[in-house]
């Protein structure tokens, strides 16, 4: 009798739909990697290297499009190097953000983003900038503070090749200069390589 109710039962157990799991892939990332470190070399040397605490990566299908992108939620640090070897640009963010869809590739950082080009003293501070990797430029709409060993310059909007030689303020509304001697000179104190005389 008992053997005979424990069949049953079994049967009657195996015999229930299973109910069906879910997941919205828009919402539910695919990957998650802790303390992500990425470094880029060329001939044994290093040209950048980036460390992200968190990447998520998020892969969907919308409208018969393959959408991809990483998100980077708990900070986003990129260090650029010379030819040389020289701790050349360093950007820091809140956030970062990398779409991937189709094979268009896009980088967007946002928060409190600080580039800095430690050669030439310079240090920018924005919300939000972007990365166009064809041009090889950085660029945003936002507000932007610019200041170096000469002064400070405000402003909104800004473009620069992708290590921050060469910024441009597009819109400047705010400047203070910073007089210097004739026999002044700039020191790296980065790369502690001596002093680095300041170009014109």
């Amino acid at each position: 009798m008992a053997v005979a109710l424990a069949a049953a039962i079994l049967l009657f157990s195996s015999c229930k739909p299973e109910e069906e799991v879910t997941f919205d892939f828009e919402q539910t990332p695919v990957q998650i990697v802790h303390d992500m470190q990425i470094l880029q070399t060329d001939k044994g040397s290093a040209e950048m290297r980036m460390h992200a605490p968190l990447m998520k990566r998020f892969e969907y299908e919308k409208d018969s499009t393959l959408h991809a992108y990483e998100l980077y939620t708990e900070g986003f640090f990129v260090d650029a190097y010379t030819e040389n070897g020289e701790l050349e640009t360093t950007i820091i963010a809140d956030q970062a953000r990398h779409v991937t869809t189709q094979g268009q590739e896009s980088w967007s950082a946002f928060g409190h983003v600080v580039v800095t080009n430690h050669i030439k003293g310079e240090r920018m501070e924005t919300d939000t900038i972007y990365w166009n990797k064809e041009e090889q430029q950085i660029y945003t709409d936002c507000y932007v503070k610019l200041t170096s060993d000469s002064g400070l310059l405000q402003g909104f909007g800004m473009t620069s090749d992708e290590r921050a030689r060469n910024s441009v303020i597009l819109r400047p509304f705010d400047w203070y200069a910073v007089e210097r001697d004739s026999t002044y000179q700039f020191i790296d104190t980065v790369n502690v390589m001596g002093p680095h005389r300041k170009k014109n």
